[in-house]
């Protein structure tokens, strides 16, 4: 991190503060939201990117400790970054927050899906809170990028075809413009936005019987 700050320092000219943390630990969690709440340094933007992927199913005991801790990062941390930046942004009168759901939120593969899917909700629900405050929240729910996420999750994605994927560039321009126009979604791309509405109107037993299906095949790999 201290690297990559040197490194915007001396590209763009600009300060760069780094704060580390682990956001399983509630204690972690209050210190970060304290530094979001900190008036004298105000931040115009808040992005809830913290998470990891969950390959296992809700049925392995053995994964419970794990599946705990992604309601620690993924759920009560984007609670409580999310209530400060919103208490922050809001005196203020201006402010941007995006909360990184998923497109898997739409489906039913274990408790990644759980957890994307309250992240959505959550995101929509502050939004509604902090309307007419001049903040905005945006819930990004993008498919496949192109990242080591899914290589450290242990998910193998290397047979999937290309159109599935999106580049970061592509995902970090419509998220930002997404946000700027005040909207309570970003989806990345033209292709995910098809598949989002098709997992609004398709029948629910589809959607049931794909999240089988793909569950499935992760169980063999």
């Amino acid at each position: 991190m201290d690297e990559i700050a040197q490194d915007f320092e001396q590209t763009y000219g600009i300060t760069v503060e780094t704060l580390t943390a682990d956001l399983a630990e509630r204690a972690d969690m209050e210190r970060i939201a304290e530094r979001i709440e900190d008036d004298s340094r105000p931040l115009d933007w808040v992005i809830n990117n913290a998470g990891f992927g969950l390959r296992s199913t809700v049925l392995d005991a053995s994964y419970n400790d794990t599946h705990a801790r992604a309601l620690q990062v993924m759920c009560l941390a984007v609670l409580i970054l999310g209530g400060a930046a919103g208490r922050a942004m809001a005196r203020r009168g201006s402010g941007r927050i995006i909360n990184v759901a998923s497109s898997a939120s739409t489906i039913f593969t274990g408790n990644y899906s759980a957890v994307k899917a309250w992240c959505y909700n959550y995101s929509e629900s502050l939004g509604q809170e902090l309307r007419g405050t001049g903040v905005t929240v945006t819930a990004l729910c993008p498919g496949w990028v192109k990242t080591e996420f899914h290589e450290r999750a242990g998910i193998k994605a290397h047979s999937l075809p290309n159109i599935v994927w999106i580049d970061t560039d592509v995902l970090i321009l419509d998220a930002m413009r997404a946000a700027e126009k005040g909207k309570e979604m970003s989806v990345p791309s033209w292709k995910w936005r098809l598949a989002l509405v098709v997992a609004k109107f398709a029948p629910k037993s589809f959607l049931r019987w794909f999240s089988r299906k793909l569950t499935a095949s992760r169980k063999k790999k």
